[in-house]
This record gives structure tokens, sequence and C-alpha cells, in this order.
């Protein structure tokens, strides 16, 4: 197996948008990658056909570009996202819980300048990835 470089850090992926690794190319393999870690996952169809995952955002101008490209990644994968727009990332959790999704996605730097962005993964009870489905997803 290849090594692989290490793009989460304590919460998240993060840096100014544009430059590695917040890129659309970077999301679109995040995309695919959580989709294929989350469709995998036996604990989260809940009795549904379908895989769903959640994407909200806040109000930066890079958050579409980003969340076209993740979405492009997981939709290619088979599961279903729904898109929810722009919203505070305690709201993106409940709802992310609440539709009983797979998972959930928000794009957001927080308190960082403007010209950051960043993504952080949800489970589907709504909490912070565990470190170990981060390295999954990297893995991929």
């Amino acid at each position: 197996m290849a090594p692989y470089k290490k793009i989460f850090g304590t919460d998240g992926v993060r840096g100014t948008a544009n430059i590695e690794p917040v890129t659309a190319e970077t999301a679109l393999k995040l995309g695919r990658a959580a989709a294929h870690v989350f469709r995998n996952m036996e604990t989260v169809a809940r009795g549904r056909e379908r895989h769903k995952i959640v994407i909200g955002k806040d109000t930066r101008l890079s958050g579409y570009m980003l969340e076209n490209a993740l979405s492009s990644g997981i939709l290619s994968m088979g599961v279903d996202v729904l898109f929810i727009g722009p919203l505070p990332t305690p709201g993106v959790a409940y709802v992310t819980r609440s539709l009983r999704a797979d998972a959930g996605i928000v794009i957001t730097a927080s308190h960082n300048p403007y010209d950051d962005n960043g993504i952080k993964f949800f489970r589907s009870d709504g909490y912070k990835l565990d470190d170990t489905i981060e390295a999954q997803i990297e893995e991929l």
C-alpha cells in the first residue's frame, strides 16, 4: 500500500481556497472516498435502499466550487446528496442526524479568513468523524 499524505487536521481539511488541499480536485477525491467508506459501513444504511450524505456550507464564495466537486465525487459512487445550503456547523450536524443520513459534510473555515475554506465530515449521529474513519478516507 502506498503511503498517503495526511490532509485531515484537528477539525477536517482546511486551508486557503484553490491551494492544496482545499481545491476542487481534492474535494472530488474526498467525495468519492467518503462515499465509498460510508456506503460500505453496515451500520449506516438503516433499512434504506439508497445511501445519502448531507452537504451544508457557509457563505464563502469558494464553498460553491467545493460543494459541486464534493457532490460530483459522492454521486459518482452511487450515493445520494442532499444540499441544505448555508447553515451553521451545528445545524448541519443536527440535520444529518435528524434526516438519518449516512454522513454530513459542512464546507466552512469557521473563524478563519474569508479566502480560507475547509471540509468537515460528520458521522450519521452528527458527531465528528473518528480518526480511523478519516484515515480510511485519506488512504483512498
